[in-house]
């Protein structure tokens, strides 16, 4: 999370525009999220007639920027929303939405303009696939950046020194409720076995937080003639492309395997703990990451929570999470498998709501009527 009390400033190369925000991470709370609000800074001496706009983009993008060839763009604007700040078109204090845009504008002074976007409930969070250690640019990411540039209109072609760029990301947080731990249970039967063999297999709870421990109850009643040769347990991270290709990347991002052995007529009834950690899969090519702003580390994809009758296909990449059991079971001619799955959510806890709302609240409950 951005850090409190931090205004996180960036200013164009010809010094036309500037930008101005108390946060770069903006929270999904799947039936609302958080406005992206900031103030621009413009000096009308440098703009010389020109406008100032702000604009608020989400983009997909599934190929290194050096790729772009013959002006095919490996990329895709999910969205974009743009606003005209200067010359203002509404009221400044009109536009003013939270108290801490209004601590900047009075810093700031006349020259100083609010901006407001409001998210769509349907754009995807900020998520991308880990490059190979000899990969080396952008690869596929879902991104999200506030663009301030001036211009003789929105339209026009404008000059890299007249504009600058902040990168800015969605994310989402546990829900407070949580459901039902999951639990699943298989049985198998063997030729020539007059019993089977049952495997049962549970979590304590469906929602982990990202470093949290992840205990996995394994209870085996082997009734069969055959021998377990060994229990694999693994917590498995599904990123699945939906935009352009739905292909789907599983990769195992922490692994037990036990060396357990259940012989025939036994039993086994075991905990496994798994801690599923970026830093264990950092050289891991196509590993789903959180979104990442410059010099800030990441950890491992949060799962996706998507509202009800959202289209996926415009959501970039989808992440989940599973536990996988898997027992190898010795016969005459090679080993066989029994396995089950258990779904799980791996995400970050939610931050102090209350804090949020006293930093964020909205003007209109203090302006005059």
């Amino acid at each position: 999370m951005s850090p409190k009390n931090v205004i996180f400033k960036k200013m164009a190369k010809d010094k036309s525009v500037g930008v101005y925000m108390a946060k770069r991470d903006f929270v999904d709370r799947v039936d609302s999220v958080e406005p992206v609000d900031g103030v621009i800074l413009v000096d009308p001496e440098v703009l010389k007639g020109k406008k100032a706009f702000v604009q608020l983009s989400c983009t997909f993008r599934y190929g290194r920027e050096d790729m772009d060839v013959m002006g095919i763009a490996f990329r895709r604007e999910i969205y974009i929303a743009i606003r005209q700040v200067y010359p203002p078109i509404q009221d400044r204090e009109q536009s003013t939405h939270t108290k801490m845009q209004g601590k900047l504008l009075r810093k700031l002074g006349d020259n100083a303009f609010p901006f407001f976007f409001e998210f769509p409930d349907n754009l995807p969070c900020s998520v991308g696939l880990q490059p190979g250690p000899n990969d080396s640019g952008k690869q596929c990411v879902v991104e999200f950046e506030v663009k301030a540039f001036s211009a003789e209109s929105q339209e026009a072609k404008v000059r890299k020194r007249s504009t600058v760029h902040l990168m800015i990301r969605k994310l989402q947080y546990a829900p407070e409720n949580s459901g039902t731990a999951p639990s699943v249970k298989t049985s198998r039967e063997f030729v020539m076995s007059d019993k089977p063999l049952h495997l049962e297999a549970s979590l304590d709870k469906e929602i982990y937080y990202h470093g949290e421990p992840i205990n996995v109850c394994v209870n085996v009643t082997n009734s069969s003639n055959k021998n377990v040769k060994n229990i694999i347990v693994s917590v498995d991270q599904v990123a699945t492309v939906v935009l352009y290709s739905n292909d789907s990347y599983v990769r195992a991002v922490a692994l037990e395997e036990s060396g357990d052995a259940v012989a025939a007529g036994a039993s086994l009834k075991k905990v496994y703990t798994l801690t599923p950690l970026l830093v264990c899969n950092r050289e891991r090519r196509g590993i789903a990451l959180d979104g990442k702003l410059k010099h800030e580390d990441t950890n491992l994809a949060s799962s996706s929570i998507v509202k009800e009758g959202v289209l996926k296909e415009v959501l970039g990449i989808l992440v989940s999470y599973r536990v996988m059991v898997k027992l190898i079971i010795g016969g005459i001619l090679g080993s066989s498998e029994v396995g089950v799955e258990l779904p799980l959510k791996l995400m970050h806890p939610k931050p102090d709501l209350a804090s949020w709302k006293r930093r964020w609240c909205l003007r209109s409950s203090s302006a005059p009527t």
